[in-house]
């Protein structure tokens, strides 16, 4: 019988280890790629390895990209003056689908969960910093999650960026607390940029 196939079996089993889908999610997900066309498969497995092949991460900024740097990186129309901090690539994708900020990023790829042993050091803080010193840098904003972590980590490096002369904000209200930048509409998060305050 398929379902007790270990192809079939391993399958699920790696499915499962995506985020948000649990075992029987994996296993639809993996009756579908055995009932699809050997070239629909082929076509995500090609897609699969490109990410792995091409996906870089911005020596800048740290966004997802092809190049480096990136494309919002290297955009002369961008504000150069101001950065927005976020967690993950996944939020620069939320605030680029809203269209409501138009300066540059700086992605932290994480933020600091002690329990979990995410400590500063395991984030991109020291770059974000070296970015401030080099004078051009007038606003960071600071855009983490609306949680305890993501609240503790604006703290901390607004600590670090004080004495450098650069104003401070935090995205205002509007962003439920516990919420994700990944999952909030664009009027939110526009709401939220233009009631930043200082930090």
């Amino acid at each position: 019988m398929l379902k007790r196939s270990p192809t079939f079996e391993s399958l699920i089993a790696e499915l499962n280890k995506l985020p948000g889908i649990g075992r029987k999610s994996a296993e639809r997900i993996a009756y579908h790629f055995v009932k699809a066309s050997r070239e629909e498969v082929m076509s995500l497995a090609s897609a699969l390895k490109a990410v792995k092949d091409n996906i870089i991460s911005c020596s800048t900024c740290f966004n997802l990209a092809e190049k480096d740097p990136c494309p919002i990186c290297e955009d002369p129309s961008r504000d150069a003056a101001q950065i927005l901090v976020v967690e993950d690539a996944m939020d620069i994708a939320a605030f680029e689908r809203a269209g409501v900020y138009k300066g540059r990023y700086h992605v932290l790829q994480g933020r600091i969960v002690p329990l979990k042993g995410i400590t500063p050091e395991h984030l991109r803080i020291r770059e974000l910093v070296e970015r401030v010193r080099g004078g051009a840098v007038k606003e960071v904003i600071l855009a983490t999650d609306p949680d305890v972590e993501g609240d503790a980590t604006a703290l901390y490096i607004s600590r670090l960026l004080s004495p450098l002369g650069v104003e401070i904000t935090r995205i205002g209200l509007g962003i439920p607390m516990g919420g994700s930048l990944e999952y909030t509409d664009s009027i939110t998060l526009e709401k939220a940029l233009e009631g930043r305050k200082r930090f």
